[in-house]
């Protein structure tokens, strides 16, 4: 079973994907803020991360830089992020630092982010 890492403080938003993911058969971790998400990605090895960029404490971004710069095969972890930022430049820097894709939150439903995530997790 797929194991997904939510970084979402969300609380809302966090509940609807964990269902929805859950009944996509994909086991589900979730944390509120980017220091306890780094320590999932080691004790856990998700198989994605789904990640927001405003955080309480540790930044996604910082989140990012982080996982990516990982001597261990956890930098090779697909992270998707999904935020309600979405100037170009929030774009540009998410790619730019590792992410697979940037997902805008207005823009897509649960069902449509789930999809995103088994394309990304079908390209591994």
């Amino acid at each position: 079973m797929e194991k997904i890492l939510i970084v979402e403080d969300d609380k809302f938003l966090k509940d609807l994907l964990i269902k929805q993911l859950e009944d996509s058969g994909y086991a589900v971790i979730h944390v509120m803020d980017g220091e306890e998400g780094l320590k999932k990605v080691k004790e856990e090895k998700p198989d994605l991360i789904l990640l927001d960029l405003v955080l309480p404490g540790i930044g996604g971004f910082e989140f990012l830089e982080e996982v990516k710069k990982d001597s261990s095969e956890n930098k090779n972890i697909p992270v998707l992020i999904l935020s309600n930022l979405g100037q170009e430049d929030d774009i540009k820097k998410g790619i730019s630092l590792g992410a697979e894709d940037f997902l805008i939150k207005a823009h897509y439903v649960i069902p449509e982010i789930v999809a995103k995530i088994k394309e990304t997790l079908a390209k591994k």
